[in-house]
Parts: structure tokens; C-alpha cells; sequence
């Protein structure tokens, strides 16, 4: 059985999805981003369908880019499509998934690498930090030799070295005893510390665009804390591009420059942190909002439509307090405001 961590960095071959190169416009599909340099990551339309007794749609077209030292937090419920998102980036999702659209990286389009070519992307220029350290992990090798095994393999250290380096990195991550530490199996730890450990497997290579799918999960509050401090220190000393995953808004709005709000698989908003924040326009980003504790906890009624029988018209309209006749029938576009962007007929 291969684990995700060993997927990355070694050379033999995982499944990924299906790609096709190019891609047509959609309706709808506009990519919105504030005038940026540098831009380290451009996703263009993506789309991923799921095949099987039906077909689940669960990108429906995103696009957005990301540029160097920035940090961009896709949010919205569980299930919206965050998590596929980040693996279709990184073509590890499953051989059933069909992935169209453009995912270029430093000028290349990763869709149509060769696994070989993608190999020495992984780990090495793109980390990723998993939601599951418990799958991700590999239970027979030790956190030492999991950590090292990156260095070894992309930056040809040898493997005393490599051994010292996973030392070092253990120790940015708050443990003490790191010499211990190395020797220690996943399966002797506890969920937060083994999320620790692979924050630590997925930075030590200093990748220039790391994804943290629920970096926090599992972590108490001291342990977020240090988290954030490393995430920080990477973003202004190593100039790294974060794709921040996250359920925990109050953890978004201190770290992300530009947050999209997602929905049943697409973006709804996209702006600038503060203005997410302060003065959303998506009636979904208010609700989102409003579940927050200083909020109240007011809760969004009603459930998520299903991937595989989407609404011809808005997908938000059976739980939008503010839903017009011409909702029902019609799909809105994401449409440019003011540097930002909302799918919502509220906004001709």
C-alpha cells in the first residue's frame, strides 16, 4: 500500500487522474485575481468529474493564481470541493477522476507532465501538508527516515546528514527531544504530534508553494499558534506561496492576503482578507460568517445540493434567504467588482 507522503517522493508510479490537455471556456469560469507579479501558481478552469454509476461533478471550472510570498484560502462546508482541488493540483487523485482545465506552475501546464516530470516537482518545488497524517503517514518506516527520505532523494543528501537536517526541522516544529523523536514510529504518536511530523515532512525540502489542507487539525490552541509562527516564517524569510485549506476561519483571516469561498464546487467570492471579512457580498459568505462562535453560531439552513444532480440554476437558491424567481432557472458568473468577484445575481 502506497502512502501519500511516499507517493511524493518517490519515483515509482501513483494514479492520478485523467487529464486532458487543453481546455474550452465555460460559462461562468472567469478567473479573478487582484494585478499581481510573480505569479508561482495559475489555475484555469479546473474541472474534475468522478466517474461511476453517476458522474459527480466536483469542480465545476474554478480558476485563480497565486503569487510568490502570497497566501490564498479557498473555505466553505465540508465537501465543496477544497480538498479535490489541492490533490488535482498535485495529480494525486484517484484513476477515476477525469481532471480538465490548466494548472500551470512557474509557466508549466502540470496537466500534461509526465509522472516522471511530476515526481520531481512534488515535495521538492510544491509540498503539501495532508488533512489525514494517520493515512498519510507510513507506519513501517520511522518518522526519521520519512523525513530524511525527501533529502535523499531530491537534494542527493547523504543520509547521516539527512538525519540531522529531519532533527532540525522536528525541532522548528516544537519538539525538544528531537534525537528521540527520529526513531519514533506514526503508530507510538498521538494524531496532533503525527500532524506535526508531516508539517514537518512536507516544509523540510522548502518548497516554493506549500498546500495545507487543515494544517490545524488535531492541534490545540499552543500548538496552532506555533504552527501559524512556522507558516508565517516561511512566507516572509523563504518568500513561500501558501494554499491554505481550513475550516477554522479565525485561522484564515490571520494568515490568508485573498480568501475564495466555495459552494457545491465552485467559487461564489473571491476578494482580498479583510474584505471577506468585514463586508462579504455572496449571501453563502454571510452565512458562513455568521456560524462563526462571535457570531452566535447562527447556523445556514438546509444542505448542500448533490454533486451528481446539480441545479440548473443558482446552487445556493434553496438556502438563500435573499433568492429571487430568476435564481431557480439561471446560473450565475462570477462576475469582477471592485478588484473582487461574487457569483450573485444581486450584483448585475
Amino acid at each position: 500500500m502506497h502512502h501519500p507522503l511516499h507517493n511524493i517522493y518517490c519515483t515509482d508510479r501513483v494514479r492520478t487522474g485523467n487529464t486532458r490537455k487543453g481546455t474550452r471556456k465555460r460559462r461562468g469560469g472567469c478567473n479573478v485575481n487582484v494585478s499581481i507579479v510573480n505569479t508561482l501558481l495559475e489555475v484555469k478552469d479546473l474541472q474534475v468529474f468522478f466517474k461511476g454509476i453517476k458522474t459527480i461533478t466536483a469542480l465545476s471550472g474554478i480558476s485563480f493564481s497565486i503569487a510568490e510570498s502570497e497566501t490564498l484560502s479557498l473555505v466553505g462546508e465540508t465537501g465543496c470541493g477544497k480538498s479535490v482541488a489541492a490533490h488535482a493540483i498535485m495529480r494525486l487523485l484517484p484513476s477515476e477522476a477525469r481532471v480538465k482545465g490548466i494548472v500551470k506552475f512557474r509557466g508549466k501546464n502540470l496537466l500534461e507532465l509526465s509522472e516522471k516530470e511530476m515526481v520531481e516537482i512534488r515535495g521538492k518545488e510544491i509540498g503539501i501538508i495532508f488533512q489525514n497524517p494517520s493515512l498519510a503517514l507510513n507506519p513501517v518506516y520511522s518518522i526519521g527516515h520519512q523525513l530524511a527520505e525527501p533529502l535523499c532523494v531530491h537534494k542527493k543528501e547523504k543520509k547521516e546528514k539527512a538525519l540531522f537536517m529531519a532533527a532540525g526541522a522536528l525541532k522548528n516544529m516544537g519538539f525538544a527531544n528531537t534525537a528521540e523523536y527520529i526513531r519514533y514510529y506514526p503508530s507510538w504518536c498521538s494524531g496532533g504530534m503525527n500532524q506535526r511530523f508531516l508539517i514537518a515532512a512536507s516544509t523540510i525540502l522548502g518548497p516554493a508553494l506549500l498546500i495545507a489542507d487543515e494544517p490545524g487539525k488535531g492541534l490545540d490552541r499552543k500548538r496552532v499558534s506555533e504552527l501559524e509562527t512556522e507558516l508565517k516564517k516561511l512566507k516572509f524569510k523563504n518568500k513561500t506561496a501558501l494554499l491554505l485549506i481550513s475550516h477554522d476561519l479565525s485561522f484564515v483571516q490571520r494568515l490568508a492576503d485573498r480568501v475564495a469561498v466555495m459552494y457545491a464546487g465552485e467559487i461564489v467570492e473571491m476578494a482580498d482578507s479583510s474584505s471577506i471579512f468585514e463586508e462579504p457580498l455572496h449571501p453563502y459568505s454571510k452565512g458562513l460568517l455568521n456560524s462563526l462562535p462571535e457570531k452566535g453560531f447562527i447556523p445556514i439552513p438546509g444542505f448542500s445540493p448533490s454533486l451528481s444532480n446539480l441545479p440548473s440554476g443558482c446552487r445556493f437558491y434553496p438556502r438563500c434567504s435573499l433568492r429571487k424567481r430568476h435564481c431557480i432557472e439561471n446560473h450565475p458568473d462570477l462576475k469582477k467588482i471592485n478588484g473582487r468577484a461574487v457569483r450573485c445575481f444581486l450584483y448585475p
